[in-house]
């Protein structure tokens, strides 16, 4: 049996242009004529695979004057399939046009009239650099990331290919900055799915009145601003895979309408009593215990046992031993490279405090330190002194004290450690205390994030204006 042909989206209005390239391309692709966005949309729910390659005309009904409609079509191929190579074939190629379609993500502008076969073989280097990025894609991004030879890496990295194919939910728990999203990720990449929309959405970062609309979609009227008909998520990732990070922030009331989508693929844009159907994987993830947010009536529990089928749990950095050192000589490598600055190293000592260090930010945490050191000590051997004081602060030790590290979950040890404080230090203001630390996670936070509110809000797991209220009361504005 012939292999397939690839196939080649043309979305054009010229019925001239389009049967002529169908008579030349057809030879090499399987060509499929779309002339707006509306029937391009029809013709991508019909095809049982994305297309790989698209040549794009901006002037498109209603207003083929105007290149806003195929912008339009970029955006929403690309959203269709992020690994499509888009070709723009336009009259309208002024410079602003041509730099516009670029940044959206084609690939390239070709101006009206062009060379057909020209054309063609344009299409045909696009397909061969598709293939290169596939085979990347498969190689390396298949565990995106996922780097460590620990057993307990090794494990994650098995139970990813054990359940990539299965078409039930993963419940990914772990802590904050461990390498949850890049474990979603992998799991679409790894799987059959990869060539499918991989979508994402943070539930934490989407306002409660607008999150029904964003994952289910509405119609034209709805409500009050809802100008046009909009499709969710869930519609958007058609058969591929649709990561739900920080599930435990999903509203009560849309808790209900995700189980009846993982019970039975149903669900409905607000405003509409037509039933749609979804076939996406659902991969969600928490750095909540879950259990305990059903217990508290927070969390839905039969939700939970929906979501998970099955459950990975992502290792804390703490845990993996030496692959704290794999980890910083992989990052400062590749930042180096980026930057091109020449990488830091650590002597003996050094890097013995870098294997004690319990690094709280996971994964990111270990990043960003690295990141700030080859900023400041490119090409140098950095001693424990230069290194600690890029630790976080709730780690700092003084030279002549042999504290131990916190455990904030161990209620014996927090009781021996203020003890000890009270024993020290006469007339304890434990309002102060309390300021003290506050004061010092949101400093960390702010740091670790590089000041950027919304993430350090997300490292605290608190919300962007409770952080914002707090810094205020705590000087850290």
């Amino acid at each position: 049996m012939a292999a397939l042909r690839p196939v080649l989206m043309i979305i054009d209005d010229d019925p001239l242009i389009t049967d002529t390239l169908h008579f030349v391309l057809s030879k090499h692709f399987e060509v499929c004529v779309a002339e707006s966005h509306a029937q391009l949309k029809s013709l991508l729910q019909q095809l049982d695979a994305p297309p790989a390659l698209a040549l794009v005309d901006l002037g498109l009904p209603p207003s083929p004057h105007t290149p806003e409609e195929g912008f339009k079509v970029i955006s929403a191929l690309l959203a269709h399939s992020p690994t499509i190579k888009i070709h723009v074939l336009s009259g309208q190629s002024d410079d602003m046009n041509v730099k516009r379609a670029l940044s959206l993500g084609a690939v390239d502008f070709i101006g009206k009239p062009c060379d057909v076969d020209k054309l063609k073989d344009m299409l045909l280097t696009s397909l061969k650099v598709q293939d290169v990025e596939l085979n990347e894609i498969k190689a390396e991004q298949k565990y995106d990331g996922l780097l460590g030879d620990s057993l307990l890496m090794q494990a994650l990295r098995m139970q990813i290919t054990q359940f990539a194919d299965s078409p039930f939910p993963v419940l990914i728990e772990g802590e904050s900055g461990s390498g949850k999203e890049l474990v979603a990720g992998s799991f679409h990449y790894a799987s059959k799915r990869v060539l499918q929309p991989y979508l994402s959405i943070n539930c934490a970062a989407i306002s409660p009145l607008l999150a029904e609309s964003i994952l289910f979609g509405h119609t034209k009227g709805a409500f009050t601003g809802a100008t046009t008909a909009h499709a969710g998520y869930f519609e958007d990732a058609s058969e591929g895979t649709l990561f739900l990070d920080e599930i435990g922030e999903l509203p009560l009331e849309l808790q209900a309408k995700l189980l009846r989508v993982l019970e039975n693929g149903e669900y409905q844009r607000i405003g509409e009593t037509q039933t749609r159907k979804s076939q996406a994987r659902i991969v969600a993830a928490t750095n909540r215990d879950l259990r305990a947010e059903v217990r508290a009536g927070k969390f839905r529990s039969d939700l939970y046992h929906r979501l998970s089928v099955f459950a990975v749990h992502v290792p804390s950095l703490r845990d993996l031993g030496e692959d704290k050192h794999l980890l910083r000589n992989h990052f400062t490598a590749f930042y180096a490279k980026q930057i091109g600055q020449a990488p830091f190293v650590l002597d003996d000592a050094a890097q013995v405090r870098w294997q004690e260090y319990s690094f709280p930010g996971n994964v990111r945490e270990l990043r960003n330190i690295v990141i700030r050191l080859i900023a400041k000590y490119a090409g140098k051997t950095l001693k424990v002194k230069e290194l600690v004081a890029e630790f976080d602060l709730s780690e700092h030790e003084s030279a002549d004290s042999n504290a131990e590290s916190i455990n904030f979950n161990d209620d014996a040890a927090m009781a021996t450690q203020a003890q000890r404080h009270l024993q020290r230090q006469a007339n304890v203001s434990l309002d102060e205390v309390l300021k003290t630390w506050e004061r010092a996670y949101i400093e960390a936070a702010m740091q670790i994030t590089h000041g950027n509110l919304s993430q350090a809000a997300k490292l605290l797991n608190v919300n962007r204006t409770t952080l914002y209220s707090r810094m205020s009361t705590t000087g850290e504005s």
